[in-house]
Parts: structure tokens; sequence; C-alpha cells
């Protein structure tokens, strides 16, 4: 049972009941960002693609960003820690807490920033690329283990947490990867002059 407004906004729990709770005006948000594009002449899929996009990203990544800066029960009392081995948390997490925490930690990260990876590539054309998706994910996540290391939020600044999260926008941008290259030759196709007839 969630009590007051730290359970609501200070817990894991807390978290995922709101993103539930505005799942409904998350659409809206779609709704409204769609009608108005189609109301400045672009055409309704286009509309309806780029506006999900948008709120798709924000929905899909704030929460999880949210939890990952919610503060342990030592926050501001210990310094920082940072861990630089890659794969030394992961082992741990294995040897210590067995398959199904280490299972649950891995997709975790991996999810963090997939909704950035799947639905950036085709909402911004400069980001259609698996390497920039790539780079864009390890840059946010380099700056998040970094908020939590500079607020001492009582965690562990990880490089084993970047390569998850990156590795999970990677993948997430490979899911979409048929969809924003028909975006991107549909574009392409409409930017290229006729050819005059005769020619």
């Amino acid at each position: 049972m969630i009590k007051g407004w730290h359970g609501w906004v200070g817990t894991f729990t807390g978290v995922v009941l709101i993103t539930v709770a505005v799942l409904p005006l998350a659409a809206l948000a779609v709704w409204a960002l769609a009608r108005r594009r189609s109301g400045t002449g672009t055409t309704s899929a286009w509309a309806w693609r780029m506006s999900l996009a948008e709120v798709g990203i924000v929905y899909g990544t704030v929460p999880w960003v949210w939890m990952i800066l919610l503060p342990g029960d030592r926050a501001g009392a210990v310094p920082g820690r940072v861990s630089l081995v890659p794969l030394r948390d992961l082992l741990t997490i294995f040897a210590d807490g067995g398959p199904s925490t280490a299972t649950g930690q891995v997709v975790g990260n991996l999810l963090v920033f997939a909704a950035l990876g799947f639905l950036a590539p085709l909402r911004f054309a400069a980001l259609a690329s698996v390497p920039r998706i790539l780079a864009l994910a390890a840059g946010c996540s380099v700056l998040v283990e970094a908020a939590q290391y500079l607020l001492r939020l009582d965690r562990v600044s990880s490089v084993d947490d970047v390569l998850l999260n990156t590795a999970g926008a990677g993948l997430a941008a490979l899911a979409s990867r048929r969809w924003w290259r028909a975006a991107a030759r549909a574009s392409s196709d409409r930017r290229r002059p006729a050819t005059a007839p005769g020619r």
C-alpha cells in the first residue's frame, strides 16, 4: 500500500503506478499533436507517426530514468561510488543474486533507452542510423550515471549500466529499422526532382 507523497514519487512501485495512470494523458497528447499537425496541411499518416514517436520517446524513457535516479537509503550520507571494470558488476549480480535477480537487472537496463532507440530514428532523420543511436544512448547513459554519482544517491555508477543501456537502444533501433529506412527512402523520393519527359 502506497502512503504519502514519497510513496508515489520516491518508490519503484509509485513510479510504475504513475506511469500507468498517465497513459490516457499520453494518448491524448498524441491525438492533440497529430490533429494540430494535420491542420497545418501535412498528411495524416505523417502527423500521427511524428506525434506518436515524440510522445512515445518521452513516455517510454522518463519513468526509467526517474527510477534510476531514485535515492537509496543512505543518499547524501555516503560518497558516490564508481565501477569502471566492464562486466564485473554483471558477474557479481549473477553470483550473489541468482539468475532471476540478474535477469531482472539486465532486462531493466536494456529497457531504459529502448523507446528512444526504437522511436528516435522514426522521428528524426538525422538519427536514422544504428551507430548514431548507440552514440546518443551512450551519451545519455553516461549523463545519468554521472548524475547518480554527483548527487550522491547511494547508487553505483557502473560502466555495465552504460553498456546495457546502450545495447538496449541499439537493439530497439534494429527492431524498428525497416520502418525508419522505409521512411527515409520515401522522404528521399519526395525530395528527388522529377525527370523531364523525353530524357
